[in-house]
């Protein structure tokens, strides 16, 4: 099961930063990444998502290659690599992994220019290690909404909202955040 959490930033900047360290804290092994996009809304009120995986580009290479394959064996690879290509894209356009993007937009509606939210979905984490790794964010966020339990969430909110609380002792290893 997974954990969805929302997080808002009154800037850009802060947000894809967030997402950049949980990035590297995947890397690490601390926690498992299935889904994490920042939304942004642009002066004119236009709300924007930032995937960090494109999946229509991703769809597109995938199916060159396999278009190609399969032209090379009709003996027709240019046709294969167009064929593919365009089909990889359309499936990749028309995929949707991961957090609802209606739902994104929906929520990134209530942002101000400007500012940034982070929707996060997450497989496995170490709490309490990836809480002490989140430690640069002290204070400069909100959380609007999580599936975490209590404890977590708590945990979460201290450190994100309130500089002046200590973190709670609900997180433990692997726990979600």
């Amino acid at each position: 099961m997974a954990d969805l959490i929302v997080v808002s930033f009154p800037d850009e900047a802060t947000g894809f930063e967030l997402r950049a360290e949980l990035i590297k804290l995947q890397k690490e092994y601390l926690l498992e990444i299935e889904d994490a996009v920042v939304v942004t809304r642009t002066a004119d009120g236009e709300v924007k998502l930032h995937q960090e995986v494109n999946l229509t580009a991703a769809g597109a290479v995938g199916g060159a290659f396999w278009g190609l394959l399969i032209g090379v064996v009709f003996l027709n690879p240019l046709l294969g690599v167009a064929a593919g290509a365009g089909a990889g894209a359309l499936s990749g356009a028309l995929t949707d992994l991961g957090v609802n993007d209606k739902f994104m937009k929906e929520m990134g509606g209530s942002l101000a220019p400007g500012g940034s939210q982070v929707f996060i979905l997450l497989r496995k984490v170490t709490g309490d290690k990836v809480l002490e790794r989140l430690e640069a964010f002290r204070a400069k966020g909100k959380v609007l909404q999580t599936s975490l339990t209590r404890d977590d969430e708590a945990s979460l909110r201290a450190l994100l909202e309130d500089n002046a609380l200590p973190l709670a002792g609900g997180a433990e290893e692997g726990a979600p955040v």
